[in-house]
């Protein structure tokens, strides 16, 4: 039982572009939405190399790329975000997209850089995905993986985050105050998904409840997706996890990179009988993958 993706194609989708001093050293970290019949990415760009141990001065911009294929796409000269403000000093990073009535939600990492846990969760607000506004932070502690719910339920608006090493879910009827902070999902000892995980995209509605799809870190930083259930009306109820991950580097440009043996996603989309899934691959390149709704199969109802 259980699922894998497929990559859309075994080339990146995206890559730098050395005649963009803003996106010339790595593109990666995609969130995706559907607009007015393509799809959109909305990418993580960085100027300058990095490692580990953020070190290096570069700076993070958001980027624009649409398809109509999910594989070939035409890109803006220019970002449609730069970091504003001591906090977001070098940048904003990481990106997750919710559309909630007629506004889009980009969630996203604020790095201020003056120290390495100098990053918040932030959001900003957007009719077209093109011009971002309401620029504030979601969480006022070092946080990151931040995604929206993607429906109120009940009034009230839910938030995923990260707090070392695991995936944590608050409520807020306001977006303002967060409160009921749960930890929902952990890592796991002996698995995959050992050392620390995180959310990928806002999750998906699917028939059985709501797909989570996640990033998870073993013992030797290599970074997997893996997939787990939550209950439709409660979704901080874990109805199943899956054993395996879904998705693994395994190519040459997902293995060998910036941050080597790296997939991490930020961006799905639900394209009628497929979901596509856009990843970053080695914190250089932005890859696609794909499963068909139907090969979309949990193994039980049991808690993870």
């Amino acid at each position: 039982m259980g699922f894998r993706l497929e990559r859309l194609s075994m080339e990146p989708v995206l890559r730098p572009v050395e005649e963009h001093a803003w996106e010339r050293a790595a593109v990666f970290n995609a969130a995706a939405t559907l607009w007015r019949n393509r799809i959109v990415l909305l990418y993580r760009a960085s100027d300058q190399p990095f490692g580990l141990d953020y070190s290096h001065a570069y700076t993070s911009a958001i980027g624009f790329a649409e398809s109509r294929d999910g594989i070939h796409f035409e890109r803006r000269p220019e970002p449609v975000m730069r970091g504003v403000g001591p906090q977001e000093a070098r940048g904003v990073e990481d990106p997750r997209l919710t559309r909630i009535g007629d506004r889009f939600h980009m969630v996203y990492t604020a790095f201020g850089g003056r120290e390495p846990s100098d990053f918040r969760i932030a959001v900003a607000t957007s009719r077209d995905l093109l011009h971002w506004g309401q620029r504030r932070l979601l969480l006022d502690e070092p946080n990151k993986d931040g995604a929206l719910l993607p429906a109120r339920i009940a009034g009230r608006y839910f938030l995923f985050h990260r707090r070392p090493p695991s995936i944590w879910l608050a409520e807020s009827t306001d977006m303002i105050h967060w409160e009921n902070h749960r930890e929902i999902l952990l890592p796991r000892a002996g698995y995959w998904d050992s050392a620390r995980i995180g959310v990928g995209p806002a999750p998906l509605r699917v028939e059985e409840g709501w797909l989570l799809i996640y990033h998870g870190v073993d013992g030797r930083n290599t970074y997997r997706l893996g997939a787990a259930l939550l209950d439709a009306q409660e979704p901080w109820r874990v109805l199943d996890r899956l054993e395996e991950p879904i998705l693994e580097p395994e190519t040459d440009w997902e293995r060998n990179g910036w941050i080597p043996n790296v997939v991490f996603a930020c961006g799905a989309v639900d394209v009628g009988d497929r979901l596509l899934v856009f990843y970053g691959a080695a914190d250089t390149y932005v890859g696609a993958a794909q499963v068909a709704k139907s090969e979309i199969r949990f193994e039980s109802r049991r808690a993870a």
